[in-house]
Formats: structure tokens, sequence, C-alpha cells
């Protein structure tokens, strides 16, 4: 038979947290552990998807929070893609994650892509509140293995 087994139960799930500094220095480091953690996935969500998506949160928690208070990365790979977090001390709901803002983005200026992109390239987002702050999250589904003739 070609393909797994219907009888071929999913491989759990597993899951990273890492507290990063409240600085841009904690970019990279988050887009390399989510590198490495969709790695361990068979058939993993599209790495370069969730590698930019991952950046755009860390950024913006760290550019719209004030303080040094560490931000923290949740990674959690599901038998269906990964749903990654970004935790914040501000409890503040991120401006236009859920609701889009009707105006198109300014061409010219640097900024205010961000959740556009976010909203655009996961098949789901949002945020929710925490004891500290809260908790800014996108998924991405698993990404099917291509079929390849014989």
């Amino acid at each position: 038979m070609n393909g797994p087994a219907l009888q071929d139960r999913p491989p759990a799930s597993a899951s990273w947290r890492i507290a990063l500094p409240h600085s841009a220095a904690a970019v990279p480091v988050a887009r390399a552990l989510v590198r490495t953690a969709l790695a361990e996935l068979e058939h993993g969500a599209d790495c370069d998807t969730a590698e930019l998506l991952t950046a755009e949160l860390v950024a913006n928690a760290v550019e719209h929070t004030s303080g040094d208070t560490p931000i923290e990365l949740v990674v959690e790979l599901l038998p269906t893609g990964c749903q990654v977090e970004v935790h914040d001390p501000d409890p503040a709901p991120p401006g236009h994650l859920t609701h889009p803002d009707t105006r198109d983005p300014d061409p010219w200026q640097e900024h205010g892509r961000g959740l556009l992109l976010i909203r655009a390239l996961s098949s789901s987002c949002g945020h929710r509140p925490t004891e500290t702050g809260k908790a800014v999250w996108f998924r991405l589904p698993v990404v099917p293995p291509q079929w390849h003739p014989a």
C-alpha cells in the first residue's frame, strides 16, 4: 500500500517554550526556534511562512510593548499543523488583527503590513488575555506531501 495505513495514529503533539529578550535580537532567535521545531514534523507546515509570521509577531511585541520584561515564544506542533504564540506584558489587543483595517496600507510606509500578512497567510489567528498580558497567535496547517507519479 502506498502512503500511511489508515490505522496509523498521528504523531503526538510537541511544544517548545522560550523566553526571548525584549529587543530586536529576539527576532532571529525566534525564527531559528520555529525552523528547528518544524523540522520535527515529517510533513510539516510551511517553514518559510511560519518563520515570516513569527518574525512579525515577535517584532510587534518588541516594538509595541515597553519595558524590558522578556517576551515568550510558544511553538506547538500538532498532527494537523502548528500554532505559534508570542506572549508579551501588554494586555491591549493588537490593532487590526481580528478586525481588519478598512484602509489600504500606505505603499510608502515601512510599517503597517505585519498583521495583514498574518491574517492573509495563516489558517487562523487571534489573541487572548493571559495573567501577565496577552498572547497573540497564528496557526498553519500541515502541507501535504507532493504526489509523484511512478
